[in-house]
């Protein structure tokens, strides 16, 4: 991912320190710790006097100035919308800003508002320069010895500074900057252009509607039903209290509904604290005062009325939950946060906070990889074709992602049914165990890629156990004699997937290195039942991926929704940058895509390919398509893995509560519905489904190899009988090395009392 610098939230116009403005510094250092000798004393006492002094200077000379035309834009910008759109740039929606905020001038603000926030939040606002000496030194004390930044202290000029440019992380790194910068615009604008702004973007909590709200005309409007202009000393002095905790004081519930006596006490109460500041700093008389504490501010309430929604579906939520994970990182990139500080859980969630504000209110587009057409065609076939799922168990959910192998962008996907009433996005957020699905790559396609086997390998397909002595079952069947890697593809069974990667164990193969690299997160590689899904849970977009992978020559490239974030003045700040990781060699997947034709071919799993084919002839057969299937135990989930060499669309059905389906839902009624979805797919954009062909890699080696044994034709003892073992031969594609001569133990897994039948049997038929 490339992150770049975004100049609205970054002060990269700075100005560097002059010698006036470091003097200024020295000169107002030194008068602050000749005011406050005895926080000196511990600094002394800690650190000496020459740390102590050289501490505090450092940090602040360490901090740039920003130019006047920068900060001065920062602090008075308000939110802008932001918005998300498909690949096209066709609006997908604007982003909930879930504030409402209404600017006013200075004059259109009263002054009983003014002086209520003034005498309650900063008192000495007219005579400082942007910070107080006594919080200043609380704050670097705090520091010093370990306690973070302390509460409360903080002017008007820091807290604007805060809500608007630097954030509430409890750094100390931050809190330089907060100081350095207040500074600075005390000499930039005016004191009532520093209050018109603090109280244009100063959260007031919530509305008649249980709408956020910030800005004092929305919070008068929202309120009392009045403009700013016109606030009473009363209302104003309930206004002035909410910024301090604006959702415990507000006079209104989420839902809009006035809150119960004992909540609303809290905001009354602060009210009231607020009038006393005002008589206690000389902005109201004694008689006035008592006068106005009597007054039931609570009668002015505006009455709950309901706000219109916006409705939203698993695109909006998937999208928005990337973005912020992507501006989280962008903001500890730019704000240069490190590893320490975010050990620290208010450092992490306020950056988590950061994120969520940014998007919101920050003016961003947000250009995902979402094709228009695909994604659409695909809602449609969700709602057309989705009832073909149900078999009698209850509705039956789906999870379908659509993905581009050569980049690993979403091209389109479908979270389930219908989101009004299932809001569980299936093919995201949803983990299942993926059955089957998985064996193409645990453990076989680690296999191929180690040298382990080819193509045309044998696997002992005998009944056998766990450990534990439990059957090793497929379906009903509990294993039948020696069998291809092919035909254990095709037909899906379990055993010789289990003597596979007992095999990978022996030789110390590092299965979990390949499957992190694939995303997964195992919790216990030495669950035996692992290569049939045990102990995995997985999302279809990450098995998607998985697939895309297989048919992007071993090249895994991480499964995205955004390409790319643009600030409000055109700068990108993110853009997705491909970095494929080789998971398997390309010799590896091209072996693996020639197996995977099989599975729907065969038709031995799914019925998906005659379905398709009754559907779109032309679909079924100029396409290459490979794939697999899964299902897990008692038929909870029911999976169908498509590739073909442009783009890997992975499936899954299933009850949420894990309730079992059908036993041949999968093989009837999921392969009926992908099919029919697969159509709508190509409907919508037929260049995505064209006769481009998979093919073996140059590096695959070749082997002519029997096809009784998986090995070259040669001479073994069978129970001391020297037999030369020949018969029918097939060409066995190898990732590295070959097979070996022949050997008693040909094949892969078996107990020897499994090879004495193998062999009676292959010299019968000798």
């Amino acid at each position: 991912m490339l992150l770049r610098r975004k100049n609205k939230k970054q002060l990269t116009d700075h100005q560097p320190l002059t010698i006036f403005d470091f003097g200024t510094v020295l000169l107002r250092t030194l008068k602050l710790l000749s005011e406050f000798a005895y926080i000196l004393v511990i600094l002394f006492g800690m650190l000496g006097l020459g740390a102590a002094f050289g501490y505090l200077i450092s940090q602040v000379d360490s901090v740039k100035v920003p130019s006047k035309e920068s900060l001065v834009s920062q602090v008075s910008s308000l939110s802008a919308v932001s918005d998300m759109t498909y690949s096209n740039g066709e609006l997908i929606s604007t982003i909930d800003s879930d504030l409402l905020r209404t600017p006013v001038p200075s004059d259109a603000i009263s002054e009983n508002i003014k002086k209520a926030i003034v005498a309650t939040e900063d008192e000495n606002f007219s005579e400082h320069k942007g910070v107080v000496p006594k919080a200043v030194f609380r704050a670097t004390l705090a520091s010093l010895v370990g306690l973070g930044e302390t509460s409360g202290g903080s002017t008007l000029t820091q807290q604007l500074l805060k809500q608007q440019v630097l954030g509430d992380d409890p750094t100390f790194k931050r809190k330089s900057k907060e100081i350095v910068y207040a500074l600075a615009l005390e000499r930039y604008i005016d004191k009532d252009s520093i209050l018109t702004n603090y109280l244009n973007i100063s959260p007031f909590g919530r509305n008649n509607k249980g709408q956020n709200i910030a800005g004092v005309e929305e919070a008068a409007q929202g309120i009392f039903g009045v403009s700013a202009r016109d606030l009473t000393i009363p209302q104003a002095a309930y206004l002035a209290g909410l910024p301090q905790s604006p959702i415990v004081y507000s006079p209104y519930t989420s839902e809009g509904q006035l809150k119960s006596p004992e909540d609303m006490a809290y905001g009354l109460t602060r009210a009231k604290n607020v009038l006393y500041n005002m008589y206690r700093t000389g902005v109201l008389s004694k008689e006035d005062y008592e006068s106005y504490l009597t007054y039931d501010v609570s009668q002015d309430f505006k009455q709950p009325e309901a706000a219109s929604s916006t409705q939203h579906d698993y695109l909006y939520y998937t999208v928005m939950a990337e973005a912020q994970d992507l501006m989280y990182d962008y903001l500890i990139k730019r704000d240069g946060v490190s590893e320490k500080d975010l050990k620290n859980d208010e450092t992490k969630l306020a950056y988590q906070t950061k994120a969520q504000q940014e998007l919101r209110l920050g003016g961003y587009r947000i250009t995902t990889t979402i094709n228009q057409n695909v994604h659409l065609a695909m809602q449609n076939a969700a709602a057309q074709y989705g009832g073909l799922l149900d078999d009698g168990t209850g509705q039956v959910q789906m999870g379908n992602v659509l993905m581009d192998n050569t980049t690993g962008g979403v091209l389109g996907f479908i979270g389930g049914r219908d989101y009004a009433i299932n809001q569980n996005n299936h093919a995201f957020d949803t983990k299942r165990s993926p059955g089957s699905s998985t064996k193409p790559i645990l453990p076989y396609g680690i296999a191929i890629d180690q040298g382990l086997m080819g193509s045309a390998s044998m696997l002992s397909n005998y009944p056998t156990t766990f450990s534990s002595g439990q059957k090793i079952m497929h379906g009903d069947e509990e294993g039948t004699t020696m069998i291809n890697l092919q035909d254990a593809l095709n037909t899906s069974w379990n055993i010789p997937a289990f003597w596979t990667y007992q095999l990978l164990r022996d030789r110390g193969v590092d299965v979990e290195n390949y499957m992190t690299k694939l995303g997964y997160d195992i919790a216990d590689y030495n669950i035996e039942s692992l290569p049939l899904g045990g102990g995995i849970e997985v999302s279809v977009a990450q098995q998607t991926n998985t697939y895309q992978m297989l048919a992007n020559g071993g090249a895994y490239l991480k499964k995205h929704v955004i390409d790319k974030i643009t600030s409000e003045e055109g700068e990108v700040i993110y853009q997705y940058d491909a970095k494929p990781a080789q998971v398997f060699s390309q010799a590896t997947a091209s072996i693996v895509q020639e197996l995977l034709r099989g599975p729907l071919s065969s038709g031995i799993t799914t019925t998906f390919k005659s379905r398709l084919q009754a559907i779109n002839p032309g679909l079924a057969n100029n396409v290459d398509w490979i794939g697999k299937t899964g299902t897990t135990n008692n038929y909870s989930d029911v999976w169908l893995m498509l590739s073909t060499p442009k783009v890997s669309l992975g499936n899954w059905a299933g009850h949420d509560d894990n309730s079992s389906l059908q036993s041949l839902t999968g093989y009837n009624n999921h392969a009926n519905y992908v099919a029919n979805l697969v159509n709508a797919i190509s409907q919508a954009e037929p260049s995505l489904f064209d006769d481009t062909k998979f093919t073996l890699d140059n590096s695959v080696i070749k082997a002519n190899v029997l096809r009784s044994t998986g090995l070259k034709p040669g001479t073994v003892q069978v129970n001391g009988r020297a037999i030369t073992v020949n018969g029918a031969t097939t060409t066995s594609y190898w990732a590295q090395g070959g097979p070996s001569a022949m050997t008693y133990r040909f094949a892969i897994g078996g107990t020897d009392s499994d090879y004495q039948k193998a062999w009676a049997s292959l010299m019968n038929g000798n």
